[in-house]
């Protein structure tokens, strides 16, 4: 067999112009993200897959692969709104990818009283629309009380409950300048910006961008999607393409 010299050359640019393309793309306009958890079910699911806009706030830079240290602080920068749902560095570490809802913009203050939030002194409406729905919560269910919230902007999403309320009271949170406050909306079931030394108030420069839409979903439990024969329960096609509120 003859070695072609040029051919491997050429194949080996192609493949570094894709890769070059990739990562522009990736890092400046729209990135896939995969849901681990349960901490923001209903809404979201373990097995999600969906698209996040980098372009929506703004760039640092978090906003490319590894963080590297191109420019200080925030270009092209635009505000988020109320009750985006968003996916940011953790403070803790800056460079683990958390997705959570907005709720605390700068300057605003948080707080729950007897399991109810409240939003600068104001209660945050919400209607029970389920008593008895299970969800998960890592690798158990619980059983849980589910509502239709409405934040002051005219926000509606939908949040899950213990039924024994297990955070019920906190102190204030004080929204720092230049920072956000998240919630999940699973809301017994989430690691978020009530917890100061873990995650707490997430700075502006941390944002990677904001979640669009699913556009795969898998539940693992059902077996593999290598296993076709059993795509009918291991897939979920009701949520492909649905747009994330």
């Amino acid at each position: 067999m003859i070695f072609n010299k040029n051919f491997l050359i050429d194949n080996l640019k192609t493949l570094f112009y894709a890769l070059i393309i990739a990562v522009i793309i990736r890092s400046l306009f729209i990135q896939p993200f995969y849901i681990p958890s349960s901490s923001m079910e209903p809404n979201l699911l373990v097995g999600d897959r969906l698209f996040v806009t980098k372009y929506s706030y703004g760039y640092s830079n978090h906003s490319f692969p590894f963080s590297p240290p191109f420019f200080k602080g925030r270009i092209f920068q635009s505000t988020p709104n109320r009750g985006d749902v968003i996916v940011f560095k953790t403070p803790a570490d800056n460079r683990t990818d958390y997705i959570k809802r907005l709720i605390g913009l700068p300057g605003d203050k948080i707080q729950f009283i007897d399991s109810n939030l409240f939003l600068n002194n104001s209660e945050v409406l919400k209607s029970r629309i389920s008593n008895k729905d299970v969800i998960y919560c890592g690798q158990k269910t619980i059983e849980v009380f589910t509502f239709e919230e409405l934040l002051p902007s005219g926000k509606k999403f939908y949040t899950v409950y213990l039924k024994d309320f297990s955070f019920q009271n906190s102190d204030i949170f004080k929204v720092p300048d230049d920072h956000y406050f998240f919630l999940g909306d699973n809301r017994d079931c989430s690691k978020d910006s009530r917890f100061l030394t873990s995650v707490g108030y997430v700075h502006q420069d941390n944002l990677v961008g904001k979640a669009q839409f699913i556009f795969f979903s898998s539940d693992r439990s059902e077996g593999s999607i290598f296993s076709f024969w059993k795509w009918n329960k291991s897939i979920r096609f009701d949520r492909f393409f649905k747009k994330i509120k």
